[in-house]
């Protein structure tokens, strides 16, 4: 015997992107945000710290853009230039490309 009752859940209908606080919404009606976390442990400056931020695509490549500066700062006069190459160097965190299906 099927029981039937009228149950009131929650659930995310929108994500706001913590930077520019838009909409994470696509054309197709679908939230589509990049999250940048962490959590941060014993013996760290931010022990017991934990961050999350929501991002929409233009705000995450501009951080991402940011990220990418900041390293080239960073080893700006690095003897260990040729280690890592351009094409290492542009694409910083890319694990994959042309993954539409994301399998």
């Amino acid at each position: 015997m099927k029981i039937k009752e009228k149950v009131e859940i929650e659930t995310v209908t929108d994500v706001q992107c913590d930077l520019c606080l838009c909409s994470t919404r696509v054309t197709s009606g679908g939230l589509e945000f990049a999250t940048l976390q962490a959590q941060w442990g014993y013996g760290t400056k931010h022990d017991g710290e934990q961050y999350k931020l929501h991002l929409c695509e233009d705000c995450f490549f501009l951080t991402l853009a940011n990220l990418k500066q900041e390293r080239r700062i960073q080893n700006l006069f690095s003897e260990d230039d040729d280690v890592v190459s351009t094409k290492a160097r542009d694409e910083l965190g890319l694990v994959a490309r042309d993954d539409y299906f994301r399998d």
